[in-house]
């Protein structure tokens, strides 16, 4: 018989898949919808893209922790039910808007509604066992990342094909299918009254613990966003060829396959070892291979260092989830769960204020060396931070 914890996740790896397939499906052609809006300029182009692309993380940062909140008291079903048909709801409603306002506005009004995949990180977490956590929250990040992958570039063959506000529409539809795929086949038993109670009066300094591991959510996103705006940028100062938007492409996702490949693999290794170890190995890893990015003196240099960092990075995310499992109090746990999704958002949000501010002062190059410094001051409190580890549990399962 299918142990209950896997057939959960069997169900919310679709799910998760589809959210961020749709999230990820208008990347591609945004400045180019802005255009259609009515905006000519350059500058002005990019500047509205800017604005409405991190518009969401800036609502979606807020709102985390109200909504971890909520699950505690109500359950994480109903908190993903409610993410999935905000958010697809107002998503087809960009494919209506006739100007850059109205889609600005809706962005961050999207960013209310988020937190469809923390709280699938949640649930799972809180129905999969302690020596499996590692595991099942590793291979869970893959739908994650596979639709982030798969996204853009369904985005780019639709808007070819149906056009730009069709693709509004399609996301929209992937994101509230998302939603009833959880609503028709995962279960979850609602908090109890004495849960509840238990969370009203829980010691909300119970979560000191958990700091170093939002600090370390934060800047693992702020690593991998850092460049990201900049990348097209130093693609070019490598290569002249005439595939240059097929090199981008390539160099912007080797870090996703790579994803694929680390979030399970060391999800897997933290079970066996515990997961501070493997924190401390991922960073000493994604510190070191900014180095042939930083110094890379050709596409396939680049493209090695994007592929590692990718690995490690993505090798620590299921880590950090399992220990917000392990650390947070029962009563508390989607409370903790929000609160690491807004240092997640965080991080997508100050990553490519950082990469552009430092490049536009200094260089390209030097965006690589302040992120490498972040890393390197996160090491150290994770390495002096005895507290992070936690008993390895061994048992057969049943």
């Amino acid at each position: 018989m299918l142990l209950y914890w896997k057939r959960t996740l069997r169900i919310l790896w679709p799910a998760n898949f589809l959210q961020a397939a749709g999230m990820s499906l208008i990347i591609p052609f945004l400045p180019l919808y802005i255009q259609q809006l009515g905006i000519h300029d350059h500058d002005s182009i990019a500047r509205w893209t800017g604005w409405i692309f991190s518009a969401q993380f800036i609502t979606a940062f807020l709102f985390q922790p109200l909504w971890g909140s909520l699950a505690d008291k109500y359950g994480r079903k109903v908190m993903l039910l409610r993410s999935s048909i905000g958010m697809g709801v107002v998503t087809i409603l960009m494919g209506l808007v006739t100007g850059p306002g109205q889609l600005l506005t809706l962005r961050l009004i999207n960013g209310l509604f988020s937190g469809f995949i923390s709280m699938s990180v949640s649930l799972q977490a809180s129905v999969t066992p302690d020596k499996d956590s590692g595991r099942a929250l590793g291979t869970l990040q893959t739908g994650q990342v596979v639709g982030t992958l798969i996204g853009p570039l369904l985005g780019g063959i639709l808007s070819e094909i149906v056009g730009f506000r069709a693709v509004f529409f399609v996301t929209g539809a992937l994101i509230l299918l998302g939603g009833l795929v959880v609503m028709l086949f995962v279960k979850e038993d609602k908090p109890s009254r004495q849960q509840v109670a238990k969370k009203q009066k829980g010691d909300w300094k119970a979560l000191r613990p958990l700091l170093p591991v939002f600090i370390a959510a934060t800047i693992t996103q702020i690593a991998m966003m850092s460049i990201q705006p900049l990348i097209t940028l130093y693609t070019k100062t490598l290569y002249t060829g005439s595939h240059l938007a097929l090199i981008v492409g390539l160099v912007s996702a080797v870090t996703g396959i790579a994803n694929l490949i680390g979030s399970p693999l060391l999800g897997r290794l933290g079970d066996k070892i515990g997961q501070r170890k493997i924190l401390i190995l991922s960073l000493i890893m994604s510190i070191l291979a900014f180095l042939p990015q930083v110094f890379a003196t050709s596409i396939t240099v680049l493209l090695v260092g994007r592929f590692f960092l990718g690995l490690f990075i993505g090798g620590m995310m299921p880590s950090l989830n399992v220990l917000v499992k392990k650390l947070a109090p029962k009563n508390l746990q989607g409370t903790a769960f929000g609160i690491n999704s807004s240092a997640r958002f965080l991080g997508n949000l100050l990553g490519p204020l950082i990469g552009s501010t430092v490049a536009a002062a200094y260089s390209i190059q030097d965006v690589f060396f302040i992120t490498m410094t972040f890393l390197f001051v996160n090491l150290i409190a994770i390495a002096w931070n005895r507290k992070l580890d936690v008993p390895i549990v061994q048992t057969k399962e049943m």
